[in-house]
């Protein structure tokens, strides 16, 4: 056999390796993509299938009744979450954005550094720690468990998503469009307010969904909190009932139509979180093609 022919055996040989390497490769990666996504399914439909039978339009709109008694709903819990979630996003979103914007555009300030790694620690801290922090700095005070110290607890846990969110979608703004807005004469703070942060509120947007999304589901600081309450509550000095601190009470209670209750809490919970991830996929897709 000649050299050449041995050769070109050898490339197709090689070739041929390669490409069952590459098939092998991309089904070792479906698998575990697979795996990582049956596990969100099966959640999903487990919750669909249990909650769906407790979901109608008296489950929405009515209190709860006693616990061993038929019946009921979770509009306090629908109106709870919603104050506490509100007072949480009017402390977060602008705090958040003007930090954000701070670690953006001062990265050589000495108090930068410092204010990203406090930020970074506050995402990682426990939620349960946050809880207790709110109950010293509100609840006690205060002498009273409310919405209020619900929101402020809350607000600490969707303030390090919003400011990291600023920052990042901050620093993905092209240089050239700051130049030329400082090229014709706007002044400095001009240009970050009106040129740069409007050009980045599809990333901001993106932050405060997530933040959103992820304070909806807190139960742990809420228990230290917010507290719960069987009455319709719109004040939020008062004790206040939310869905994940009702799912929690539901679920540990001995009463099958408790249980019911709660896996129909559960569900709504699930496609309000859901939501706002399909919203945040939506404004990226946005973000994405507009830089």
């Amino acid at each position: 056999m000649s050299a050449p022919s041995a050769a070109r055996i050898l490339s197709a040989r090689s070739i041929s390796s390669r490409i069952r390497g590459d098939r092998a490769f991309s089904a070792g990666m479906g698998l575990l993509t697979a795996l990582a996504v049956v596990p969100l399914l099966v959640i999903v439909g487990y919750v669909l299938v249990r909650g769906a039978a407790a979901i109608n339009w008296r489950f929405l709109t009515t209190l709860p009744k006693p616990m061993g008694e038929e019946g009921g709903g979770i509009a306090n819990a629908l109106l709870g979450s919603a104050v506490v979630v509100a007072i949480a996003a009017l402390i977060a979103v602008p705090v958040g954005v003007f930090a954000g914007i701070f670690l953006a555009e001062s990265r050589r300030s000495r108090i930068a550094p410092v204010a990203r790694l406090s930020v970074e620690v506050l995402m990682g801290l426990p939620s349960i720690v946050i809880g207790v922090i709110a109950w010293l700095w509100v609840v006690k005070p205060m002498r009273s468990f409310s919405g209020l110290s619900g929101g402020v607890a809350l607000s600490m846990i969707m303030l390090p998503v919003v400011t990291l969110a600023t920052e990042e979608t901050l620093r993905l703004i092209p240089v050239s469009l700051r130049e030329a807005s400082l090229a014709l004469g706007v002044s400095y703070p001009r240009t970050v307010l009106k040129v740069l942060v409007p050009a980045a509120t599809s990333g901001i947007v993106t932050g405060i969904l997530l933040g959103v999304a992820r304070a909806l589901g807190e139960t742990a600081p809420l228990l230290f909190t917010a507290f719960g309450s069987p009455y319709l509550v719109a004040s939020p000095l008062k004790p206040m009932e939310t869905l994940p601190h009702a799912i929690f009470t539901l679920a540990t209670s001995p009463y099958d139509s408790a249980h019911l209750m709660a896996w129909g809490a559960s569900f709504i919970l699930m496609v309000l979180v859901l939501t706002l991830n399909l919203l945040t996929r939506l404004v990226t897709a946005r973000w994405n093609v507009k830089f």
